[in-house]
Formats: C-alpha cells, sequence, structure tokens
C-alpha cells in the first residue's frame, strides 16, 4: 500500500496576488495560475498551496477572509477556483488551501452583526467582545498586544453611538478574533472544510494554528515572561479543533490532509499536533530559522525527526515563505535568521553568496526524510525586495509598528516570467503591478533562465525529477556518515548520500561515488565551501 501523498510531497506555495495576471489589472488571478499549471507540472512539485484566495477586505494579504465560500473578485469566481482544481489534479498536482480559525474579516457578516448588536447579545458571543478598565470604561480589558504592534483591542460604540466594549485582535484591528468556546464557531468551521473538500481540494493549511483557544478570564501577561500555560498560545483545548477537523478529513474516500502552522520551541508540544487523530503534518519553522551553521543545522534535523517519530508523522522542510525574508537574501547576511529587524534590514548582503547557499540549501532539503515546501520565486532564486518605496508598502507590521518592522511586502513582490523590463510578463500589458518590481529583475526571469544549463530554475527542475528517480527519497530513515564538523553527510539508504560543505575550505569526496547532481561545480574531487552534491553509492 502506498504511503500517503502528503509524507514526502514537494508543495509549491501560490501567493495569488503575485503570480500571474491575466487580466491585465496588475493583480494576480486565479486564470493565471491556471495558464501556468505546465509551468508547475515541469517544474516537478507535486501540490500546490494557494494562500486565501477568498473574499477579503485585503488589510492582511487575505488573511482577512469576509467570505469562505466566494473568491475574492479581484482573483476570480468560485467557477473559475473549481476549473482550476479540476485542471490542477488532471495535471497531476494536488490542490492546499489555507483557513484561518484565529480570526475573521471585520468585514464578514458575523462581526457587522455583532456590531449592531447589543453587549451580552449571542452575535457578540461568536466573539471577544469585554467591557473596557477605569471609571468609564476607557482602557483595553486586558494588556495584550498585537502580533502585528500595538494593543490587541479596538473599542467600538455602542448601537445609541456612545462608547462601548472593546473587541480582542491578536492581529490586525480588521481582524477580529473568533470566539472557540461558542460551538457556533466549530461547526462553521466544520462547514467550511467540507465546502472546499467537496469541491476537490486535497487538504487545507492552518494559518496560526496554535492561538484559537484562549483563557477565557483573559488574564494580563507580561510577553517578556510569559506564564504556563500561555493565555493565548497553544492551551490544551486547541486539540479538540483539530480533532474535530480530522474527523472530517477522514470522512473522505481519500482522506485530505491537515497542515499546521505552528510556532512553538518546544519540540514535545509541536509533536501533540501531530498525533494520530489530529493534523497529518506542521511546518518546520526551526528549519526555516536555522542560521547557515553545520552543527545547528544538523541539531534541528536531529530534533525535527525525534520528535516526530513517537506520532508518527512525516517531518517537512522549508526555506521560505510569505511571511519571512527570502533565503538568498537571508543566508547573505552575517545574521541569517529570518527576522526583519531595522538591524537586519540595513545589514549589508552579500547575493552571490546567499545565492551560493540557497542552491545548496534546496539540495539539502530536498534530500531529507519527509516532504518539502517551496515558496514561488525561490525557483527563480529571487531576493528580497528591500527597498519598497514605502508609498507602496501594504503590510500591516509596517503601518502598526511605525516603520519599525518593515514588513512582508518585500517577499511577496509580483514573479517576474519573461521581458527585460518591469512587469516582466507578470501581466499582459504594461500596467504597474500592486508592488512594484526591481529594474534588474529581467536576469531572475523564466525565460531567460529556462534554457540556462547553471540557472537556478535548472536546479530545481533537475533536482525535482531526479528526487523522483531515487527510491530511498522522500519519506524514510536516513543515517548520518562520519565527516567534518562543518560538513553535513548522510545517506538514504543504501545506494543514495548526500553532503554540504558549510566550511570556509574544500572537503574531500567518498571515493567509488558517482556524482548525479551539484548545486555548483566540484573542484575535481573536491566539495567547495557552501557547495551540496548528491552522490550515487555510499
Amino acid at each position: 500500500m502506498a504511503a500517503p501523498w502528503w509524507r514526502d510531497a514537494v508543495i509549491y506555495q501560490v501567493y495569488v496576488r503575485s503570480f500571474a495576471d491575466a487580466n491585465g489589472d496588475g493583480i494576480g488571478d486565479l486564470a493565471g495560475v491556471r495558464a501556468k499549471l505546465p509551468y508547475l507540472a515541469e517544474l516537478g512539485v507535486d501540490a500546490l498551496w494557494f494562500t486565501p484566495w477568498y473574499a477579503s477586505p485585503l488589510a492582511d494579504g487575505g488573511y482577512d477572509v469576509a467570505d469562505y465560500r466566494r473568491i475574492d473578485p479581484a482573483f476570480g469566481t468560485l467557477a473559475e477556483a473549481e476549473a482550476l482544481i479540476a485542471e490542477a489534479h488532471r495535471t497531476g498536482l494536488r490542490i492546499i488551501v489555507d483557513i484561518v480559525p484565529n480570526h475573521v474579516s471585520d468585514q464578514h457578516v458575523w462581526f457587522q452583526e455583532a456590531l449592531a448588536a447589543a453587549p451580552g447579545s449571542e452575535a457578540r458571543n461568536l466573539f471577544w467582545f469585554r467591557p473596557g478598565r477605569g471609571s468609564g470604561g476607557e482602557l483595553p480589558p486586558n494588556d495584550w498586544t498585537s502580533e502585528f504592534g500595538g494593543p490587541a483591542w479596538t473599542r467600538v460604540p455602542d448601537p445609541d453611538g456612545k462608547p462601548g466594549e472593546w473587541y480582542l485582535h491578536l492581529f490586525a484591528a480588521e481582524q477580529p478574533d473568533l470566539n472557540w468556546d461558542n460551538p457556533k464557531v466549530a461547526e462553521e468551521h466544520e462547514s467550511v472544510l467540507r465546502f472546499w473538500f467537496d469541491r476537490g481540494v486535497d487538504g487545507v493549511r492552518i494559518d496560526s494554528a496554535t492561538m484559537p483557544a484562549k483563557d477565557p478570564r483573559l488574564p494580563d501577561f507580561d510577553r517578556r515572561h510569559p506564564p504556563t500555560p500561555h493565555p493565548y498560545v497553544d492551551r490544551d483545548a486547541v486539540h479538540a479543533i483539530y480533532r474535530g477537523w480530522r474527523a472530517v478529513a477522514d470522512g473522505y474516500p481519500e482522506p485530505r490532509a491537515l497542515i499546521g502552522e505552528v510556532w512553538l520551541d518546544r519540540p514535545d508540544r509541536l509533536a501533540a499536533y501531530l498525533r494520530p487523530d489530529e493534523m497529518h503534518t506542521a511546518f518546520n519553522f526551526d528549519y526555516l530559522n536555522c542560521p547557515w551553521d553545520a552543527a545547528r543545522l544538523r541539531a534541528v534535523i536531529d530534533g525535527t525527526l525525534d520528535s516526530h517519530r513517537p506520532v508518527g508523522a512525516a517531518a517537512t522542510w522549508v526555506l521560505s515563505n510569505h511571511d519571512v525574508t527570502r533565503h538568498a537574501t537571508r543566508y547573505g547576511r552575517a545574521d541569517t535568521a529570518m527576522g526583519r529587524s531595522p538591524a537586519q534590514h540595513g545589514a549589508p548582503v552579500d547575493l552571490a553568496l546567499g545565492t551560493r547557499r540557497a542552491r545548496a540549501a534546496i539540495l539539502l532539503s530536498l534530500a531529507l526524510p519527509g516532504s518539502t515546501y517551496l515558496y514561488q520565486g525561490e525557483e527563480l532564486g529571487l531576493p528580497e525586495v528591500r527597498d519598497i518605496p514605502d508609498a507602496f508598502r501594504q503590510d500591516p507590521y509596517f503601518f502598526r509598528t511605525h516603520g519599525a518592522d518593515i514588513g512582508r511586502d518585500g517577499c511577496r513582490v509580483p514573479l517576474p516570467w519573461s521581458g527585460s523590463t518591469a512587469p516582466y510578463g507578470f501581466s499582459p500589458t504594461e500596467i504597474e503591478p500592486w508592488l512594484p518590481q526591481p529594474a534588474d529583475w529581467a536576469q531572475y526571469s523564466v525565460a531567460a533562465q529556462d534554457q540556462a544549463p547553471d540557472s537556478m530554475l535548472t536546479l530545481y527542475r533537475t533536482a525535482l525529477h531526479l528526487r523522483r528517480t531515487q527510491p530511498a527519497l522522500g519519506d524514510g530513515p536516513m543515517n548520518w556518515l562520519k565527516s567534518d564538523p562543518h560538513v553535513l553527510a548522510f545517506t538514504r539508504g543504501t545506494e543514495f548520500s548526500c553532503l554540504v560543505n558549510l566550511s570556509d575550505t574544500p572537503a574531500p569526496l567518498p571515493a567509488d561515488s558517482a556524482v548525479l547532481l551539484t548545486s555548483a561545480p566540484l573542484d575535481e574531487d573536491l566539495l567547495p565551501p557552501d557547495t551540496a552534491v548528491w552522490l550515487h553509492g555510499t
């Protein structure tokens, strides 16, 4: 019996707004994605994960969902989404959609009804409305702060127009938190799952998966020294939500996959989300955020596999996504962590070094046990766009921190497909895309890299197709080889090995091994610094 597809799939993240624009309005759309399905199939991925494509005011890039059963008009229609799902399946690609259980848009019908209702009403009980503190209720109900900066509470007028209650939003004010203690919230989300599963969606990615359950007392806490248990992160009550979702997913003839965005420091707490009756896989943020250092990477790899083994879950590996600085840029900084602090934003970047390391990193990721996630554009070697003018920025991180955090727009710039000037084939017209593209991006376009033997795109295509021919790759065991401390060397099965040299000097290759693929040219029988190699034989 074949293993479930999600255990070793390569999943490509599509940020629709920036992927491909078919109608020429400067905004990516479903028709644009559908036209590029042959490109994605040729690339060699197994599934597509779509960030939210639902109706939304786009206060937070679509993660403020107004209606899960409608496609945002900027992207297309429900009929177009259904056609895209069907055509992707015919092409051999599975589809994953995003579900955001922690909050909805302030334009969602539930929240609009809550604003119009009186305090204590059933409509308000779907959210976290509370009276304020202070003599006149002028202070927030507690001291919680938003993940985007600033307070996590906003005061609204009562129906009579007088200052009234406050509502909780752990993200932007336009994203009111849902009250999962109300059974109607669970019923609605399980209905939404069925709505999309019935249309052929193969799985869901669960956004901010640790945050829906709240301490009903809403106590104050010091973010620098958070209490245990945390008042809204990784509370035990959250697991009942996903057990309900798993029952829905398992109710289909071909069970659907649940994939969690689980940001936790403790591997044992993360593993709890991957028990046999909850999620199937979770994103590996420890790996994404790990510096380019052999010892630390090895520790993260071992820690990931060790924590997943007791619950029988497959590991995942990811280098970039729509929330973090692109790794070609990160790996070119002295500080290779994912953050966007002012110091990191202004730090010098050696893009040639970052790109060289990025090439090695993808061979490492694809050789590890489990599944791999790719973020659109990484197969082109796209760097972070660090000089977007403030007038074009749209991320709430930027606005709520008054520019101290420049936000995530730099990794969301529309893709270059062809041509020598913007919009580089992203749109069929010369319209300016919703985020400006750099003047030097022609070199990164698909057309420029398509037939170039040493391009990043060629490396990805070659590695992805070769991965499918190697029976030992994907899910399964791995074994470390004895090596220099600055070299990662391991086997998959008896006929495949991977070496990654993270030192500043060349490393010898094993004898009696045939080279399958390298991230950069070898130096005769030596593996140069910041280079990875796949070998046949161990």
